[in-house]
């Protein structure tokens, strides 16, 4: 007899495994054998199953990070709201009188979890040991829907608040289960969290965020990696995801430095520059010279045809001195030349400021600058470690190589 009182049934006399050696009436535990001989069911993961699952996790991942900001946001809100008005008559009861009888029965839960928590040694910063951290994003909610005459004077519209919280309860309802992300309903999450975050006043607090929106992972992780926010294989990828409108556009201050600078000349009009500059932008390009013997030497690295470099280059810069032409004020405009060995391309955008970007490309021996790696930079105050305020990033290094650079340079007339 078993332990629940049923008895087993006999095994199969004729079954392999199931011999003299085997007691009359006791059950084979022997596995199953296939006719290729490999003992049960097939456990292993393709590559192409490890791939899936990776691409589950990167996604599931990304969703966390935004329903984390967006709880720990919502829970700072609604406790700056209700604690004053509750706090000074309930004490540390407050989130449970806040509440009331239409949310007695999950309040009456988060108490019940936050106190197994307490026994269980679970609380390990005690700035969590309150009720209200133990409130869902649903919870959270349904207080701020309860009390919104308090909410009210905060927020434009409580109909945009609540579409944006539905469309986040559907990826948090995917991510707690661990099931499938897809694309879309990440990228609506993403979406979302953003609106909700600048509703609730936690909108990106980095003066760049206007031209390059700041990424929740590079927000928490981007300290790993200096002040490099984004790395495209080539510049294709580059203006696919970050077009020259959005990074030149509105500047107030553009550096570049480069061969040909054909990300500016080719991707921006003249009318558009010429309107740049009198807005009041201050440009300052350098192009290698056409006529040095580095450029030569770029062209045989290249596998280019004599002259084809260099009259490319001096087609740019007759554009632009067409442009300057036009402008008001020409000295705001300048263009000069170098003769050293390029060493790579970049654009400054607003490099004297806390809103900079940059986009940085190696030169490679046989890959031309289209087809070369980019980097994008976020200058400004970022801090790398903490305590340490603009050490280690790479926007400084590359700025002070453009002064550098500029101040060996020649004007073009």
């Amino acid at each position: 007899m078993g332990s629940g009182g049923l008895e087993l049934p006999p095994g199969d006399e004729g079954h392999e495994g199931n011999s003299a050696d085997v007691p009359p009436g006791a059950v084979s535990l022997a596995r199953p054998m296939d006719a290729a001989g490999s003992i049960g069911p097939e456990l292993d993961w393709d590559t192409d199953a490890w791939l899936e699952v990776r691409v589950r996790a990167q996604r599931a991942g990304r969703a966390y990070i935004w329903l984390n900001l967006v709880e720990q946001r919502l829970r700072a809100v609604v406790a700056a709201v209700l604690r004053p008005i509750y706090e000074p008559v309930h004490g540390d009861e407050w989130v449970v009188a806040a509440a009331g009888p239409a949310g007695q029965e999950w309040v009456q839960r988060a108490v019940a979890v936050r106190e197994v928590s307490r026994r269980k040694g679970y609380l390990l910063d005690p700035a969590d040991d309150n009720v209200l951290s133990f409130l869902t994003l649903p919870q959270l909610r349904e207080l701020m829907v309860q009390h919104w005459p308090c909410f009210e004077p905060y927020f434009d519209e409580r109909r945009d608040l609540e579409l944006a919280l539905d469309e986040l309860e559907v990826t948090r309802n995917v991510v707690s289960r661990n099931r499938a992300l897809s694309e879309s309903v990440l990228n609506q999450a993403e979406r979302a969290s953003a609106r909700l975050l600048d509703m609730l006043g936690a909108g990106g607090d980095v003066p760049s965020a206007r031209r390059l929106p700041v990424d929740a992972v590079e927000d928490l992780v981007g300290d790993r990696y200096a002040d490099v926010v984004a790395v495209h294989s080539d510049r294709v990828r580059l203006m696919r995801q970050f077009p020259a409108e959005d990074l030149f556009g509105e500047a107030r201050r553009l550096d570049a430095i480069g061969i040909g600078l054909n990300l500016l000349v080719q991707n921006f009009s003249g009318r558009r520059l010429v309107r740049l500059a009198e807005s009041g932008c201050r440009v300052r390009l350098l192009f290698l010279n056409p006529a040095s013997s580095a450029v030569k030497r770029r062209e045989r690295e290249l596998g280019m045809k004599r002259g084809e470099l260099s009259r490319s280059v001096e087609m740019n810069i007759l554009h632009l001195r067409r442009v300057r032409s036009r402008l008001r004020d020409p000295g705001a405009f300048e263009i000069q030349v170098y003769d050293e060995t390029p060493r790579f391309t970049a654009y400054l955008v607003d490099g004297d400021g806390a809103d900079g970007i940059a986009v940085v490309q190696s030169y490679l021996r046989g890959a031309r600058g289209m087809e070369s790696p980019v980097l994008v930079l976020r200058g400004g105050s970022k801090v790398v470690k903490p305590g340490d305020a603009g050490d280690g990033g790479l926007f400084p290094t590359y700025r002070e190589e453009f002064e550098l650079a500029w101040a060996d340079s020649r004007p073009v007339s």
